[in-house]
């Protein structure tokens, strides 16, 4: 069985170890950065950097929860949490800029992006039953079945690393364009923009931790299909 398999602790516990740390660095970097002072809220930074880039017509809403903020690139809009909505701090102006950095991508069809949206339907269906599935065919591995299942949901769940792969260079590259595009348009002066930094890296970790979360769980599926076909 998979949760019984030492193989599989190997597999899961170090990026399961980077996944935790990056939650609470993503936490405490927040919480810090929120109380350094920026001029503007973070719904007022987005609204410049969209409008600055001619992007007007991409909306900007407030949502509920903590950092659950996201760009909707079917609707245009940039969807901003309490605390980053109307919050005058680095974190929020950072967090904000980060989501309007979609918006630019989205604007400019940037490739990674558009492969990213197409593959969501795929990470979403893998992620809720590719697991299970390879789960099961792995607890009946004694007979043909069990190895049809397994094998499907590696297929599954390689759409759910594929998204996670691409999802990498997409969220770094909004990172940036916000980053440049906060000092150029001065929403922020030049010697802050070591605060918003501090808070993309921290978000970036995340990133990262998810990718190998994903292609650890993968690659462990694949060493057992392949060890019981000897």
């Amino acid at each position: 069985m998979l949760y019984f398999d030492p193989l599989y602790y190997l597999f899961a516990i170090p990026p399961l170890l980077l996944a935790m740390f990056a939650q609470w660095r993503v936490k405490s970097t927040f919480q810090s950065m929120s109380e350094v002072p920026a001029r503007m809220t973070g719904a007022q930074a987005a609204r410049q950097m969209l409008d600055s880039a001619g992007l007007t017509q991409v909306g900007i809403e407030r949502v509920p929860g903590h950092l659950s903020d996201h760009y909707d690139p079917r609707h245009k809009v940039l969807r901003l949490s309490d605390s980053v909505y109307s919050q005058r701090s680095m974190a929020a102006v950072g967090v904000a800029c980060h989501e309007a950095g979609h918006a630019f991508q989205d604007a400019k069809n940037y490739a990674p992006l558009t492969i990213r949206n197409a593959a969501v339907p795929a990470a979403n269906f893998g992620s809720g039953i590719g697991v299970t599935v390879a789960s099961v065919g792995l607890m009946l591995s004694s007979i043909p079945l069990g190895k049809v299942l397994l094998l499907a949901g590696i297929v599954m769940f390689a759409g759910v690393v594929f998204f996670q792969v691409v999802n990498l260079p997409v969220e770094f590259d909004a990172s940036n364009r916000a980053r440049r595009h906060l000092v150029e348009g001065n929403i922020i002066s030049a010697n802050e923009e070591q605060f918003v930094a501090k808070v993309l890296n921290a978000a970036a970790l995340t990133y990262v931790a998810g990718t190998l979360q994903a292609v650890m769980t993968l690659l462990y599926f694949i060493m057992r299909f392949m060890g019981d076909r000897r």
